[in-house]
């Protein structure tokens, strides 16, 4: 069988995130990328 890479990404207003998943090897990496301590400073 084939191993095929799939891309993720998921984005909301103040959140970024991404995942990069072999149908094999199983989740290869991802990352969360959040303005929520950026935001924090103004309530």
């Amino acid at each position: 069988m084939k191993s095929k890479l799939v891309l993720g990404i998921e984005t909301s207003c103040d959140e970024t995130g991404v995942a990069l998943y072999d149908t094999i090897e199983g989740l290869k990496g991802h990352k969360l990328y959040s303005q929520i301590k950026l935001h924090a400073q103004y309530g």
